[in-house]
Order: C-alpha cells, then sequence, then structure tokens
C-alpha cells in the first residue's frame, strides 16, 4: 500500500461538516480531516492484516510526516498490537515521535502503541526514564502515559511490583509541576493504580498530596477506598445500629 492509497482511503471516510468541530475541540492547527474514530479503526484494522511489520513501519513513518491529524493517529494505530516479532523497528519510530507530541489525543493514541512494546520489553523502561528529564511537557507526559500498564496487575510479581515504583518516583518528581496535563497525568496514574493496589498509591498520597493541585488530588482519590480501619470502623458501626434496631423491634414485640 503506498501513502497515496492510505490518504485517499482515509478521504473517504470524511464526515462532512465534521472537521471543523473536531479542530476545535482538539485545538488542533494541522490539518483536520473530520474522520470519526471508528472509521480509522477498521481502515487500519484491515492495514494491519494486509501489511508486513516492515511496510506497516514505513507506511505510518509516512503517515505521520503528513502532519493531518487523522493520519497521525492512523500511523499510531498501525502500530497497536500487542504481538509484533520483531518490534524493534516500531519501538524505534514510536520514539522518534515522542518529541513532536502537542495535543493529547495524538500523544495518547501513539502512547497506547508504545505500552504493548514496553510490555513486551519491560527494559524498554530505561529509555523512558529519560524522558522524564526532558524540558518537552508532553515528552515528560508521555512517560507515565506509556506505563499505564504497570498500574493494572492485581498480583504483580516482583519485577512488576519494582516497576511500578519506579514510576511511582517519576510522578514523585512532578507533584510540583504547575502544568495541567503533568498533574492530570499524575492523577490519571494514581486513580488507576488505587483500584488495584491502594497502599501503594495512599502511600503516595500520604507524602505528596499537598503538592498536587486540587483537581488533580480529587482525580486521583477517585477509586481509593477509605484505609482498612476506617472501613472496619464503618463496618462495625452498622452492625451496632442493626443491633440496635433488632433490639428495638424486639421490645417492641414485648410491648415493653
Amino acid at each position: 500500500m503506498t501513502l497515496d492509497d492510505a490518504l485517499a482511503a482515509l478521504n473517504a471516510q470524511i464526515e462532512p461538516g465534521r472537521a471543523e468541530g473536531q479542530k476545535a475541540y482538539h485545538k488542533q492547527d494541522r490539518e483536520v480531516l473530520g474522520i470519526p474514530n471508528p472509521a480509522l479503526n477498521d481502515l487500519t484494522k484491515d492495514w494491519r492484516q494486509s501489511l508486513s511489520v516492515d511496510d506497516r513501519v514505513a507506511l505510518a513513518d509516512q503517515l505521520w510526516k503528513t502532519d493531518i491529524f487523522e493520519a497521525r493517529i492512523a500511523a499510531a494505530k498501525l502500530l497497536t498490537q500487542a504481538r509484533i516479532r520483531p518490534d524493534d523497528g516500531v519501538w524505534e519510530l514510536i520514539q522518534s515521535w515522542v518529541p513532536e507530541f502537542d495535543s493529547w489525543a495524538i500523544a495518547d493514541h501513539v502512547c497506547m502503541a508504545g505500552q504493548k512494546r514496553l510490555i513486551a520489553d519491560p527494559s524498554r523502561l530505561d529509555q523512558v526514564e529519560a524522558w522524564t528529564r526532558s524540558d518537552h511537557m508532553w515528552t515528560r507526559r508521555a512517560a507515565l502515559v506509556i506505563t499505564l500498564p504497570w498500574t493494572k496487575q492485581n498480583n504483580p510479581k516482583p519485577d512488576e511490583e519494582a516497576a511500578r515504583d519506579r514510576v511511582l518516583g517519576w510522578a514523585a518528581g512532578y507533584v510540583n509541576d504547575p502544568d495541567w496535563f503533568i498533574q492530570k497525568a499524575v492523577a490519571w496514574w494514581l486513580r488507576d493504580l488505587s483500584k488495584h493496589d491502594a497502599d501503594r498509591a495512599r502511600s503516595f498520597l500520604k507524602t505528596h498530596a499537598k503538592s498536587l493541585k486540587p483537581f488533580a488530588l480529587k482525580e486521583a482519590r477517585k477509586h481509593l477506598p477509605p484505609p482498612a480501619h476506617v472501613q472496619k470502623e464503618a463496618k462495625d458501626k452498622r452492625k451496632q445500629e442493626w443491633r440496635d434496631q433488632r433490639d428495638a423491634e424486639r421490645k417492641a414485640e414485648r410491648g415493653d
């Protein structure tokens, strides 16, 4: 498939009147075609199935370089697949895009592709760690978004726990950053972590809550269950209320 073929396929999916709204919503200065996300999903799924890994990398690179909004998202979707062998070229291309991030939608789609490559080879976290020291806000943010899979294990192995603590260390270095997107990324990581490892999320917040912006702190705590002792106190209170109600009903039955 040539770049011209891919662009023709994209243009065939344009929804009249959609581009203007998308451009405003995503705050884009680049060209926006106005293609619904389900259409992009269908197109890129077909491309992934019909193209070799090398051809996908080449096409993704060409689509990215057009600087068209949907073409860049399609480039990322072309590479979003768990099993890719070999995948060094895919990872290198994803890394090359990170310094050009300037939009959350594009960045998040690329990070979704990058998540698969990190899970395939966790040693790549060494490269991601360098992003945390970048002067480019979107690169720093990407270090947290691309590592979100490590928030999701219910029974993490020792190496997964180590990766989890490593990324929390990066997040600790971000809490004083006033940028909204950085604060949101920290909150996002903690919010997802709290569903599977409430103790770690709670421990982080115990140390850093005062440094987070109020909106980020609220988001981070969104799914965080109360501490064990608070849950026990609430449970004991409910039991006592039930006993009191039972005793009152028995007294009423006896006419006391």
